[in-house]
Formats: C-alpha cells, structure tokens, sequence
C-alpha cells in the first residue's frame, strides 16, 4: 500500500507538479485539478484526442440526496458514493472518485502487458470451466478475452474499457449470440467493432433492437430499465466504473421514448452499425 501512495505521489507530481501530492485529495478544488489533470495528459501523450472535455451530469432532484455523473475523455463514468446534501458537494465528489480512478490507471500495473495478459487470462480461466489451452482458441471465450487483451497491448485499462463496455452491450442487448448464428468468428467480431467507438449511431441501433424485443414481449423495457436503474445505483454506491451501467439506461430510455413519440418506428437506416455489415465483413 505504501509503495502504491508514494506511485501516485510520483504520477501527480509529473502530471501536476505545482499541486502538493500530500494534499491532492484534501483540495476542496477537485473539479478543476480533475480537468487540470486530462488537459495535461492530453498536452504530453494527446490521450483520446478526440474526447478532450471532462463532462459533468446532475440528476434533477428537488431536495437530497443529489447525484452527479462525470464522464471521461474515452467514455469512462463515474459518480458520487457519498450522501450529498448538495449539488456542489455531489459533483466534487464524483470529481474526487474519478481523480483517484484517473492517478491509478498511470501505474505500471494498469497498463496492458505480456505479464498482465497472463495473470487476466489465469484469472479468467480460475472464475469459469474452462482451461488455459482455451487461450489459444480464438472460439472460445478465453481465447477471444485473450486476442482483445494482445491487440489491446500498451494501452491503459481506461482506454481498453471503452471497447469491453461495447462488447458487454453486445452481450446483454443479444447481439453477439445473433453474430455468432451468422458464423462469424469472435475474431472478426472483435476487429469489426474495434474500429467503432460508443456513439450516438451505435446506441440508437441498440434502441432499435430493444423495440422489436418489446414488440415481441410487451412489457421487457420496463423491466431492463428498472434492473439498469438499480444496477446503475448500487455500482455508483460501490464506487465502481458505471460506463456500462450508464449506457443500458440511455439506451433503453432512447427506446421507450422512441416507442411513445412513433409507434411505427422503423428498422435501422442503412448507414446505421447493423448484423447486415457485419455479415457483409465476413
């Protein structure tokens, strides 16, 4: 535990060096040191140079407890755990989780290597059936989590997050059990969505999917959407990563509203992420 303290002493004051290290965490200024600290990554290594914001989200509540979001550059989520009796103490909060979440993934040990391909691997092989020769069959599931990991190599567990969190999508919404009737490898899944990020296109096609399964059984919106709420609200108790969380309630929210505004809504456009292109792919 001390050698990690004194590791993200040294993270701060490399990345803010006129900040004390010793009193980072104590600064009722957070929200400005977390933004300080993402303009100076993406000044030194242009990190997600395409997402430089740091993005703040306050649920509407007309008294306490308030909830605030902050979501990343790359998408990573994270919010409040604390009881806050204020919309400012919320958002300082989620600021304060999302920096120490921010200063962790510079360790060493967060950073995709040979070493940590084979420790993640060995876990995964220990918490379900299968065997460590699975990892070289991209077929399987450890051979697929071990082809993402080695064509994720050199990247931050922040940065590999954004391509899991679609992927965890593509599992819950159905779509990779669709993919794999196709007779497309996970190999070819992985590398067809590797080059997507989590936008507004991919989750209006999610949408589309989650109203043709409400169609199909009345009544399933409401259900996930009460699940995901309540998944969403322990995990941020938890003070866990919430990306995924977050996602499957806008999504299944785009789809209820989209349900009430158009009761014909239709199939995905054509320009829209779809099992046809992939299809096309293979």
């Amino acid at each position: 535990m001390d050698r990690t303290l004194e590791s993200l002493r040294h993270i701060i004051a490399q990345v803010l060096p006129h900040r004390d290290p010793a009193l980072v965490f104590k600064d009722l200024n957070v929200v400005s040191m977390l933004q300080e600290f993402w303009e100076s990554k993406q000044q030194q290594r242009a990190a997600f140079p395409s997402e430089g914001v740091v993005v703040y989200e306050s649920l509407p509540s007309p008294g306490p407890p308030f909830v605030s979001y902050v979501t990343l550059p790359g998408g990573s989520c994270f919010g409040n755990f604390q009881c806050c009796l204020s919309r400012a103490e919320a958002r300082r909060d989620a600021a304060k989780v999302a920096l120490i979440n921010s200063l962790f993934n510079e360790l060493p040990s967060r950073r995709i290597t040979k070493e940590f391909i084979m420790e993640s691997v060995q876990e995964a092989v220990a918490s379900t059936s299968g065997t460590l020769d699975d990892a070289d069959d991209p077929s399987t599931s450890i051979g697929a989590y071990h082809y993402m990991l080695e064509s994720n190599m050199g990247k931050t567990m922040l940065e590999f997050q954004e391509l899991m969190t679609i992927f965890q999508l593509l599992h819950w919404n159905g779509s990779l059990k669709a993919l794999r009737e196709t007779k497309c490898s996970r190999q070819e899944v992985i590398s067809y969505y590797s080059q997507y990020s989590l936008d507004e296109k991919m989750r209006s096609h999610m949408a589309l999917d989650w109203i043709m399964k409400e169609r199909e059984s009345p009544g399933i919106l409401s259900q996930e959407l009460r699940m995901a709420l309540r998944e969403l609200e322990e995990a941020r108790k938890a003070g866990q990563e919430l990306r995924f969380y977050k996602e499957k309630k806008e999504i299944l929210s785009l789809a209820l509203t989209q349900i009430y505004s158009d009761p014909d809504t239709s199939s995905p456009s054509d320009d829209q992420l779809s099992l046809t292109a992939l299809c096309s792919y293979h």
